[in-house]
């Protein structure tokens, strides 16, 4: 059969049918024209092309379909990166069901990784919403030159007379309210889920906190801080304390700014980052074209792009979604985020080894700590003198490669497909289901909890790993607080710390940081076009 029927009858069938095999969920969701002349060479070339013609006169009505029919959709919920962390931390994988703790096991050590909470847009950014003001402003007025009254009844009212929120900021970047609010919730939950951990007197050996040279970063920080120690010391109404918030220097940092010290990721990143750009022209030229004749106003691509970043500060930071997001169908906010997800998979993710290889001195750092923990339990020392949490706050550069150095949101077998270092398939694009949705990997304030725990040993009440494997240490991970399974540790989220160690940790580690970011990579142009077609074709 021509692919190009296997399209059109999927959507005449109202997108029911499931693909066989990743390869084709590509095709049934591709409008481009290079798409259907590959689909020609394989099946009836007329037919193909009249198929391809009822396509693109179904396409307008298709892009407003909803991107699940009969669930809700909340575009906060759909802003890639600049999700807000209240509106996704319990939307994490709700088929797994966590593993219960066995009765005797205490944690005894507590790894987090979190990114900063949410923050204002950068000065960069606040210039670019000021173009954007301009730019709309001369896109009214050729419509009020040009169109009949009809027409221009089509024009949503707040456009006309738009500012920026932000207009006149010389500065931005910074950790706002809501931000502030988030990692002071999560400091309280922390202490609330791990109460034998924070039951000791704070000192900064017992409890380090560190984070960038970034202010948003150690702003966020003393956020949770406030909220893990609240009550434990004197100052003020809400009995707070002082605590110290350690960061290295910029230049030397490569424990939470590897990305920012790696030359060769930074080399990478840079012969990239038009390819990426390139894969995202066609989704904004179909957005575009489709909001043209929505509204009948002369929108370009970068106007589009523009108004979709308006949308997610709008959404995230105002709690305003009927403006510029009013704009798009909840396809097309699903579109959008699907091309922004692909470019933080690519340069940021699971795309190229080098985004996460770089990140190995933090996954150091981690298993050093819990081995520490292992030994001051084993040497049995005195409560007070050892470290119990190392609590770290960086940014989405910084989550993201830990993520994948931990295996977590692969789609299947992938994780063996990373383990023999072997190129990934992009992330299915809409209205196919993925893993990797940014939103959820890494929103403002997402983290990474690594609990050690320590269980009763040496009898016959040892926990087993597959009927075989007797452990008296687990790792528990928790992505945004939620039991979190381990394709490393057969797809459990309470793993033997040596199992932890074999399988999920080693096979890194003969990836040095100097020896990663000190080579020259081979950077042919046609890297990220040979990933898409592994999705895509």
């Amino acid at each position: 059969m021509c692919p190009a029927f296997a399209f059109s009858w999927f959507f005449l069938r109202g997108g029911k049918k499931k693909p066989r095999n990743r390869s084709l969920q590509g095709r049934q969701i591709d409008f481009s024209t290079d798409y259907f002349l590959t689909a020609c060479q394989e099946g009836s070339m007329a037919f193909a092309f009249s198929t391809f013609f009822l396509v693109l006169l179904l396409a307008p009505s298709l892009l407003l379909l909803h991107p699940s029919a009969g669930e809700s959709f909340d575009v906060r919920q759909h802003l890639s990166t600049v999700t807000r962390y209240d509106a996704v931390k319990d939307s994490n994988n709700a088929n797994f069901v966590p593993s219960a703790i066995p009765d005797g096991c205490k944690a005894i050590h507590l790894n987090l990784v979190a990114r900063h909470g949410t923050r204002s847009p950068t000065k960069k950014r606040i210039k670019e919403l000021d173009q954007l003001a301009i730019r709309l402003d001369t896109i009214l007025n050729d419509a009020r030159g040009s169109q009949k009254d009809s027409s221009l009844q089509k024009i949503p009212k707040w456009l006309s007379g738009w500012q920026s929120p932000w207009k006149g900021r010389q500065k931005g970047g910074e950790l706002t309210s809501k931000g502030e609010d988030e990692l002071y919730h999560l400091g309280l939950r922390v202490r609330e889920r791990f109460p034998e951990l924070f039951e000791e007197e704070y000192h900064p050996d017992i409890y380090s906190v560190r984070a960038t040279q970034v202010p948003r970063a150690s702003a966020s920080a003393v956020a949770f801080g406030m909220g893990l120690f609240s009550g434990k010391g004197s100052l003020g109404p809400g009995r707070h304390r002082a605590f110290s918030v350690l960061s290295e220097s910029r230049a030397s940092d490569i424990c939470l700014r590897f990305y920012d010290t790696c030359e060769t990721y930074k080399e990478f990143r840079r012969s990239q980052e038009p390819a990426v750009e390139k894969l995202k022209e066609p989704i904004l030229d179909e957005i575009t074209s489709s909001l043209v004749t929505r509204y009948q106003l002369n929108f370009t691509r970068q106007d589009v792009a523009s108004l979709w970043f308006l949308c997610k500060q709008e959404a995230s930071l105002l709690e305003i979604t009927d403006q510029a997001c009013g704009l798009f169908s909840a396809y097309e906010v699903s579109l959008l985020e699907w091309t922004d997800d692909l470019e933080v998979f690519l340069l940021k993710g699971y795309g190229k080894a080098i985004n996460y290889r770089m990140g190995v001195p933090l996954l150091q750092d981690i298993v050093q700590s819990m081995e520490e923990a292992i030994m001051a339990k084993e040497e049995n020392r005195t409560p007070g003198i050892f470290e119990k949490a190392r609590l770290r706050f960086a940014h989405a550069e910084t989550v993201v490669p830990l993520t994948c150095l931990l295996g977590l949101f692969l789609e299947e077998s992938e994780f063996e497909q990373i383990q023999r270092e072997q190129p990934l398939c992009l992330p299915p694009k809409p209205p196919q289901k993925r893993n990797w949705r940014c939103s959820i990997v890494a929103p403002f304030s997402g983290n990474n909890v690594l609990a050690l725990y320590q269980c009763p040993g040496n009898n016959s009440s040892d926990i087993m790993l597959s009927g075989a494997h007797r452990s008296k240490y687990f790792v528990q991970v928790l992505h945004n607080e939620i039991p979190t399974p381990l394709p490393g540790c057969g797809d459990t989220d309470f793993c033997p710390f040596d199992v932890f160690k074999e399988r999920v940790v080693n096979p890194h580690l003969k990836h040095d940081f100097h020896s990663v970011c000190n080579v020259k990579l081979e950077l042919p142009e046609a890297k990220i076009e040979q990933i898409e077609s592994c999705s895509l074709i």
